[in-house]
């Protein structure tokens, strides 16, 4: 007997992002996500499940499937819901959102732009940045964790996205899946001089490693480190396969605060998806 699953699929800078609309007990989550992320399914890089939320203040919640925080998922609701009001071009709003991996209230500000819509949306700030040297395979690799409560991405500045250095981040994500009990590892290459990002996000709950097109948190990530490096205040664009996300930060005694990221959303689709659950 297959399930009917009600969907809206996003495209925040590409990073295809599919919502479940319709409500589904939570040790469902996990299948549900990994059939729709299929490339025999709907396909895409991420799912997220649209909850009620548990305060007046929140407009819904955000749950991912693994658990995790997304910064880009979160602007695909933004504009999903800011969609559903009927917004005209140039007309904007605010919306407040509770999401998974973060206690904290997430707000998103949306502007219609012609089909699209432009999102800002608050980040949570990192708990903790520290900068460290490892040997890893035979190689010393400088290298920055930026720690939040449930998950960590590592940033490694080079100047090359190459096959060989993708399978090191890939094996290095995998090790620190099996061992950190993180529940979401993000690899992410940067390049400063040219202010370029190869996300590698890796869920060890679901499974999933994707090389992403586009990655709002590790966008924040690097907008975090950078002003954390600098000691001041940011505003950064950040290259990457599927588009640019703008990234600000300001950072004080080694506190990073006032982390936003803004970026594009379409939305390219929506019906139902059928699973055997």
């Amino acid at each position: 007997m297959k399930r009917e699953i009600d969907f809206v699929k996003c495209s925040p800078t590409q990073n295809m992002t599919i919502l479940v609309t319709t409500e589904h007990r939570t040790e469902e989550y996990v299948q549900i996500a990994s059939k729709m992320m299929s490339y025999d399914h709907v396909y895409a890089e991420q799912v997220g499940f649209i909850k009620k939320p548990s305060t007046r203040e929140a407009a819904a919640h955000l749950e991912m499937a693994g658990g995790e925080f997304c910064g880009n998922a979160c602007m695909a609701l933004a504009a999903y819901m800011a969609s559903e009001k009927g917004m005209s071009h140039n007309d904007s709003t605010t919306i407040h959102l509770e999401a998974s991996g973060t206690n904290e209230l997430i707000a998103c500000q949306v502007k219609r732009i012609n089909d699209d819509y432009l999102c800002e949306v608050t980040m949570p700030v990192p708990k903790k940045i520290e900068q460290k040297n490892v040997q890893y395979e035979g190689d010393e690799l400088n290298l920055a964790v930026v720690r939040y409560p449930d998950f960590f991405h590592i940033v490694i500045e080079t100047d090359r996205f190459d096959d060989a250095i993708r399978d090191k981040s890939q094996q290095m994500a995998k090790l620190l899946g099996a061992t950190s009990g993180a529940g979401l590892i993000g690899v992410l290459l940067f390049k400063p001089d040219s202010c370029e990002l190869a996300p590698l996000i890796y869920v060890p709950p679901l499974g999933s490693m994707i090389w992403e097109r586009g990655c709002g948190s590790g966008t924040a990530s690097i907008g975090a480190y950078l002003a954390w490096k600098t000691k001041g205040a940011i505003v950064a664009s950040i290259k990457q396969p599927g588009g640019t996300i703008r990234v600000t930060a300001f950072c004080h005694n080694d506190e990073v605060s006032d982390l936003k990221i803004e970026g594009t959303v379409g939305i390219v689709a929506q019906g139902q998806a059928y699973i055997d659950l």
